[in-house]
């Protein structure tokens, strides 16, 4: 199954290797090396320069003769302004040929500049999003999600959002327990869900600018199963309720509230993916009053109540001993 990353000049370099090594692994515990072909292809030079002063020698560029490609994804370059016509013309011709395709991070510009997004739901990396919807208004782009499939097309945040694309795909391909096992030898996040925001709520925490909220974030999060109000956090932390509401939406763009929504959601997630326990104990676990409100809020950031999304993503192969 051969996999085509088309990396531009200046591409991020991770958007490259973070899933070539997820497709390259799942091979190695397949223990078939050709499960995965996986082909550097560059729009020019052979070598292709990358963030961090890497260096990428390509299998192949758009000009050489065209051969099979399975998968093609699109790899971003965060610093690009324009977009060889080239690469345009080769991307206009080789997606129809592909059984699927995709882009990660500004990736998704070379797609629909090539006009192959009409009618597609897309993502792209939040620093991004406000540029690709002023270009292509006529595009529904989510600004949030890590990583969004719509029929054949799949599309990613950028930057470690390749890494779960590439295990979305490992998942399509061979099962989650392939998936799952390659997600623990990587050290990464199991699985997440495509639709979930691309900030985490340990990600959100560290935006803060003031020691005071970054004191509330922490007691916040070491806290999730106790009783977290405002005026309970903020009077942990010396602040005045108003006071301490007014300064945290302020530095972080979300009320207190809806943090301790997205910490106690993050938090049942890893549970629902990594124990068995039964949801009851989970919700009283993660801070929630009961089961039907872990059910309603976790379905509302998540787009999946807690019992679909573990059935979805819990994993069957227990972590092995030592590197493997």
């Amino acid at each position: 199954m051969r996999i085509a990353i088309l990396a531009p000049p200046g591409v991020q370099s991770l958007d490259v290797v973070g899933p070539a090594e997820v497709f390259w692994e799942a091979a190695r515990r397949l223990n078939d090396r050709m499960a995965y072909d996986i082909q550097i292809i560059s729009s020019s030079d052979p070598v292709v320069g990358g963030t961090g002063q890497l260096r990428f020698l390509a299998d192949r560029t758009i000009f050489d003769p065209d051969e099979p490609i399975d998968t093609l994804l699109v790899a971003g370059d965060p610093s690009f302004q324009q977009i060889d016509p080239s690469v345009i013309a080769w991307l206009q011709r080789r997606i129809p040929t592909v059984r699927r395709y995709g882009s990660i991070c500004t990736g998704v510009f070379f797609l629909a500049t090539a006009g192959l997004l009409n009618g597609k739901r897309v993502t792209t990396h939040w620093e991004c999003s406000d540029r690709f919807a002023r270009l292509f208004p006529d595009i529904t782009l989510d600004t949030d999600a890590i990583y969004l499939r719509d029929g054949p097309l799949i599309t990613a945040a950028g930057v470690t959002a390749g890494i779960d694309l590439a295990l979305a795909l490992v998942e399509e391909d061979y099962g989650r327990d392939v998936a799952m096992s390659v997600a623990r030898y990587m050290v990464v996040f199991l699985k997440r869900p495509g639709g979930q925001s691309q900030f985490s709520a340990h990600l959100v925490g560290q935006m803060a600018e003031t020691t005071m909220i970054q004191k509330a974030q922490s007691y916040i999060l070491n806290n999730l199963s106790g009783a977290l109000s405002v005026g309970h956090v903020a009077h942990r932390i010396g602040m005045s309720p108003r006071n301490f509401a007014r300064v945290f939406r302020r530095e972080l763009g979300m009320t207190p509230a809806d943090f301790i929504a997205a910490a106690r959601v993050d938090a049942a997630r890893r549970l629902l993916e990594d124990t068995e326990q039964p949801l009851r104990r989970v919700a009283t676990s993660c801070g929630f009053s009961d089961m039907n409100t872990m059910r309603r809020i976790f379905a509302s950031k998540i787009g999946v109540t807690p019992a679909a999304y573990r059935s979805r993503f819990q994993s069957t192969v227990p972590p092995k001993p030592g590197k493997d």
